[in-house]
């Protein structure tokens, strides 16, 4: 299989046609090799229209929501990102393509080293990963300029707004465990939070301290 024909299909098809405009971001879809972020036996599938699963009972988001979520960022480059959920470290491999420096914080350690070994593979060095409970954030390298969200809230932590930066946006699904809203909150200058609903969307559920608990069920 012809992985960067598939990848730039992808990106055409899924992306660009979807109105994704951001021309950095795009420019990123089609450089990261996403099929190296799946098992051996879905790299076919690797850039298909869907999520897929990477054991844990977590999965790969959707080429299009990563793309969506990275753009509501707004990204101009030198940024600070937060980013909540390593997972496969996919999302994690754009925004290092974007940004000064990523701060992904997974809570299964399994996860997190198959994405640190991927993500040196590639030789994107400007990502640190931790295995933490991703809902109180990463205080010690607060405040971030952006804060990323790939699981679904009940609602959005105190935590995360503390420590974003006067100018930051925030972007996070919140709802129940079967269907969320993807948000996006931006600090404005005089300190004060902006809202918006971006797009209905489904992720698996954010466990830690300030959203469900690991016994959450689902």
């Amino acid at each position: 299989m012809d992985y960067s024909i598939a990848r730039r299909r992808m990106v055409e098809q899924q992306i660009i046609a979807r109105e994704v405009e951001d021309p950095r971001v795009i420019d990123a879809m089609l450089q990261v090799p996403r099929h190296l972020f799946v098992e051996s036996g879905l790299q076919s599938h690797a850039y298909s229209d869907a999520s897929l699963p990477i054991g844990e009972k977590q999965t790969i988001s959707q080429p299009y929501m990563v793309a969506a979520m990275t753009a509501a960022l707004e990204l101009r480059g030198g940024e600070r990102i937060l980013e909540i959920g390593t997972g496969s470290g996919y999302q994690t491999a754009i925004l290092s393509l974007l940004v000064k420096r990523v701060y992904s914080i997974e809570r299964i350690p399994l996860l997190a080293g198959r994405a640190r070994k991927v993500l040196d593979q590639l030789c994107l060095s400007n990502v640190n990963i931790k295995v933490a409970d991703g809902t109180i954030g990463w205080q010690d390298q607060a405040p971030f300029d952006g804060i990323l969200v790939a699981a679904g809230a009940p609602d959005i932590p105190n935590e995360y707004l503390a420590q974003l930066e006067t100018g930051g946006r925030l972007v996070l699904p919140v709802g129940d465990r079967h269907q969320q809203i993807l948000m996006r909150v931006t600090r404005l200058e005089d300190g004060s939070l902006k809202r918006e609903q971006l797009m209905g969307c489904r992720f698996v559920p954010l466990i830690g301290e300030q959203a469900w608990k690991a016994d959450f069920p689902g």
